[in-house]
């Protein structure tokens, strides 16, 4: 029985499973089981000489965003209204073969997207290219799901499926469980809330699937046997997902106000171009970016030209920001006539980052600033 026949039959087999207090070891096996199943079909047939062709695209810009959904949703067409790539589109399904790699220039910062070809149901083992398709989502920043608005949740409840069977997880945190193998001692379980989910009689059973009999598991959160088994695995990819529902020309009113109150949603046309810069705001609001202005002293901050930096980066991440023929300041970065530390955070405080001298009694709109209302 080949991998494919045994993934089949463990999910036919928790599907008709009763779920209760006396088959949760049960399931729990099964799903280990299915995991690392699943974990082996994506691995590379040592055996196939034939490398085939892939979609390996460099990484450039200050973020990646993948494009994925199900063929003729409208993707190439969005990627032709939102950068300057011609991709081709036409009303049959398949037009796009490989991927295609466009820019968005927005708030000074460039956003590669990559419209990747339709991917259609059993994707997550290999049909329709979906391999290559999943793997390329796996490298992006955020990850956006065209949906056709004339489908209904259909096409959404699909991609869920086939990205989490491969270790996609959308709008997810990763669970905080502490999970460490050891050389001997047994099995050292512990946790600091009350579970109502997993056991350790249950946890222990996971990790006997996994040939694993000697590790420290402290669970810091109530969390599922598939998050335990997520942090077993290793290989997990957490990353923010937008629901973008197109077509919406095409139906009611009612329908439209039902999908754009759903969580992560957002509804658009590409064909009327509706509601297109409202998806480009919540693009970056997910992106979670950071712009930085510079100007030299004395001088108005230049707007023009921005540094890109990623959610929670410290001041210490500026130069690496700097192309190699640039370099720090002569002065230091400073916030007024206060030195700046190397791992102090950014934030709404800094409205001004100055390389002033020491002796600067009044805070000057200096090399790096945050736009605020002080730099107009």
């Amino acid at each position: 029985m080949g991998i494919l026949e045994k993934i089949s039959e463990i999910e036919k087999e928790i599907a008709r499973t009763q779920k209760n207090k006396a088959t949760e070891y049960h399931l729990g096996l099964l799903k280990a089981k299915l995991a690392k199943y699943r974990a082996q079909l994506l691995e590379p047939s040592k055996s196939s000489s034939s490398k085939g062709e892939g979609f390996d695209v460099m990484k450039s810009g200050d973020a990646r965003v993948a494009l994925i959904g199900f063929p003729s949703v409208g993707k190439s067409t969005f990627l032709s209204l939102i950068t300057s790539t011609a991709s081709e589109a036409a009303s049959y399904e398949f037009t796009t073969l490989t991927c295609i790699p466009g820019v968005i220039e927005y708030k000074g910062a460039n956003i590669q997207l990559l419209d990747l070809p339709g991917i259609i149901e059993g994707a997550a083992q290999g049909k329709g290219r979906g391999r290559q398709v999943i793997a390329v989502a796996r490298t992006a920043d955020v990850v956006i799901m065209m949906l056709d608005a004339t489908k209904g949740e259909v096409q959404r409840s699909l991609l869920e499926k086939e990205l989490g069977s491969v270790g996609i997880r959308l709008n997810k945190h990763k669970p905080n469980i502490y999970f460490k193998p050891k050389k001997g001692g047994g099995i050292s379980f512990n946790s600091t809330v009350t579970l109502t989910q997993c056991s350790e009689k249950l946890v222990q059973l996971i990790l006997h699937e996994y040939k694993i009999f000697n590790a420290e598991v402290l669970f810091r959160e109530d969390c599922s046997p598939d998050e335990f088994i997520d942090v077993i695995m290793g290989n997990r990819v957490y990353m923010p997902c937008l629901y973008v529902y197109n077509k919406i020309d095409q139906i009611s009113m009612e329908e439209v106000d039902r999908l754009a109150r759903k969580p992560d949603s957002v509804v658009i046309s590409c064909g009327m171009k509706l509601n297109l810069d409202y998806l480009l705001e919540m693009l970056w609001e997910y992106l979670a970016l950071t712009c930085i202005y510079t100007k030299k002293r004395g001088q108005r901050p230049d707007f023009t030209d921005a540094i890109i930096l990623r959610k929670g980066a410290s001041v210490e991440h500026v130069p690496h920001s700097w192309g190699p023929a640039e370099g720090p300041p002569s002065g230091g970065m400073r916030a007024g006539s206060r030195p700046l530390d190397p791992g102090e955070q950014l934030g709404a405080q800094h409205w001004t980052l100055a390389s002033d001298s020491p002796g600067c009694s009044e805070p000057q709109a200096g090399v790096f600033g945050l736009r605020s209302p002080l730099s107009g």
